[in-house]
């Protein structure tokens, strides 16, 4: 391990130790390898590349899609007394000339730009005049076309880096890559496949849930932010409209929300988002637009309130909660109807017949997900190409829900695929076993089979998402990419015969224990809200988001270690020798005063 560098991480970020790959990625980028970093979300991926910038001369350009981003990093950077600036459409052009010119005479360590900045060539031709020593390129999974979030610009990045006459050191990031996306970047941007470092996809404070709800979800929704109040979190839903819709219905049923998409203009935008970093409005409703470069730490929970496209965009969304590493939780409320707007989405599609292929084989990885009784960390981990032992916190790991018998149900649907002699789709399938009349089945004598009507009384929805339980539980597969055909499997076959029963649990209902920090008592909840008081009051003054100052899991800390001297203080994690400066001798004071009055509560009366 690199001494110097662990002694920037003590003393200039306030942790004592890396984290796993953190070490191995800045050895190798110190050593001028190209390195590809895939880190989950909040696993530290800025300190891959903010250690080698200070123990490096010269600049590092950090190349990041989203604005926000950029400011959120910047402010960080800055706190922690780190000369850093951002060149993108918001900086006025006056302003670019002298933000160049101080990383030019060593005043800037860390200048972040957006790819399509970094693709100009008159831009390349200012940088050419400066010392850059590296490149680091956030949300790297952008230049693949096979990855959830292709954005062309990244394409020209290699060509971009070549043109600089120092010929730095290029460190591509993300949190979210498939083994075929993690080689598609390294191909991209020159990187040996052999200084890929890849680390555990498992984000063991966040609990995972999946809810089947048998209405349009806002119950759901509305019951979860009651019991969650005070916490900050994020709703996403697929649409504009449902966006607007669930945040006026949500702001009816009492709760302080903001909606967020890219139908408003840009200073609305920025105001939600204002509110919502600086803790003024806990909870954002908002489509994928919102959280890209989000860094906010204490987003206590991410809800999906329509279903996800993409396991890599879903677990990138869901990881936005907990980045502190506090106990936080997912949860996606999955409908069929999201999953069939999605492949429609995909049908009128002007992309070819391959990208098409792989973004059903994504959305048939959804339904598995949203319907497998095993451990829900263990199905992405394992979509990412890695295993991992249950978590034992996600819905189904901590599934203690009576389980109900489906036997009887699930053989009639079972024979309606066997009479259809596996030759039609899920929505056929249900159609035929609830006694439709539609003209299709009709066409392909559906009315005359057996078990046609079997499932009669039932919602259609619900029968086709009985088959999606079926198909994730090894019952029944699914044959085709674009139109997928319904087939019996050897298991189906057994509950036929008779051999075999199926079973399914009933829905849970919303909780806020796995948000909770369980091993603190009240005495120390009650000071980490005193603690919180004083953040809000010192990022107020200084204009930048409370997180910024101190995050949730640092005010915790004091809250149960109580440190009443500055070599205390330095030891709770995310405080260095700035920090120490800078907030040490109040938030002491503050712990002093609190634990005075404590013992004055604590003195008899005479």
């Amino acid at each position: 391990m690199n001494q110097s560098a662990l002694s920037v991480l003590q003393n200039q970020f306030g942790y004592q130790s890396f984290r796993p790959g953190q070490a191995e990625v800045i050895d190798q980028v110190l050593q001028h390898q190209n390195t590809l970093a895939v880190m989950p979300t909040g696993g530290g991926k800025s300190l891959c590349y903010q250690i080698p910038a200070l123990l490096s001369p010269g600049v590092t350009l950090v190349v990041s899609p989203l604005l926000s981003l950029m400011k959120d990093q910047v402010d960080a950077l800055k706190q922690n007394g780190i000369p850093a600036a951002a060149i993108n459409s918001t900086i006025p052009r006056e302003e670019v000339n002298p933000l160049l010119r101080q990383a030019y005479e060593g005043r800037l360590k860390l200048l972040y730009v957006t790819p399509e900045r970094l693709a100009m060539e008159y831009f390349q031709y200012q940088l050419s005049f400066l010392n850059v020593t590296m490149v680091a390129i956030d949300e790297a999974h952008c230049i693949s076309q096979w990855g959830h979030d292709f954005r062309p610009a990244y394409r020209q990045l290699q060509a971009a880096i070549a043109n600089l006459p120092t010929k730095p050191v290029t460190l591509a990031l993300t949190a979210t890559a498939t083994p075929r996306v993690q080689a598609d970047i390294c191909q991209q941007l020159a990187i040996p496949t052999e200084n890929a470092v890849v680390t555990s996809f498992t984000r063991d404070n966040i609990s995972f849930k999946v809810v089947h709800p048998q209405d349009n979800g806002r119950r759901f929704l509305r019951d979860y932010l009651a019991a969650h109040q005070g916490e900050a979190g994020i709703i996403y839903a697929n649409t504009r409209k449902r966006v607007e819709s669930l945040t006026d219905y949500l702001s009816k049923a009492g709760f302080t929300v903001a909606a967020y998409h890219a139908g408003l203009d840009a200073a609305e935008r920025a105001r939600v988002q204002d509110d919502f970093l600086f803790d003024r409005v806990p909870v954002i409703v908002a489509t994928n637009a919102f959280g890209m470069g989000i860094d906010k730490s204490n987003v206590r929970f991410v809800l999906h309130a329509t279903s996800a496209q993409n396991l890599e965009s879903y677990y990138q969304e869901a990881g936005r909660a907990g980045r502190d590493g506090l106990p936080s939780e997912a949860v996606m409320l999955y409908r069929a109807s999201d999953i069939h707007q999605a492949r429609w989405f995909i049908d009128q599609s002007n992309a070819d017949e391959d990208y098409r292929e792989v973004q059903y084989a994504k959305l048939q990885a959804v339904t598995a997900y949203a319907n497998t009784p095993r451990c829900l960390q263990q199905e992405i981990v394992e979509y990412f190409g890695q295993t991992c032992p249950p978590c034992g916190h996600c819905s189904n790991c901590q599934d203690t829900r009576q389980l109900e018998d489906i036997t009887a149900t699930a053989r009639d649907l079972i024979a309606v695929v066997k009479e259809l002699h596996g030759r039609f789709g899920k929505r056929l399938v249900a159609q035929v076993a609830t006694g439709s009349s539609d003209q299709r089945v009709l066409e392909v004598g559906g009315d005359q089979l057996p078990h046609y009507g079997s499932l009669k009384g039932t919602a259609q929805a619900k029968a086709s998402g009985l088959v999606d339980y079926l198909v994730a539980t090894g019952y029944l597969t699914l044959d085709g990419g674009q139109f997928p055909v319904v087939k019996v499997a050897p298991a189906g076959w057994q509950v036929l015969d008779g051999k075999q029963t199926v079973e399914r649990r009933v829905e849970p209902t919303p909780s806020k224990k796995a948000t909770q920090v369980l091993d603190e008592t009240p005495d120390e909840a009650a000071l980490f809200e005193v603690l919180r008081q004083v953040r809000r009051d010192l990022a107020s003054e200084q204009g930048v988001p409370p997180f910024v100052v101190f995050s949730d899991r640092s005010l915790h800390e004091m809250a149960r270690q109580k440190p009443q001297t500055p070599a205390a203080f330095l030891a709770i994690s995310g405080v260095g020798q700035v920090k120490l400066k800078q907030y040490g001798q109040l938030m002491i004071d503050t712990i002093e005063s609190y634990l005075a009055g404590k013992d004055g509560e604590d003195t008899p009366a005479e």
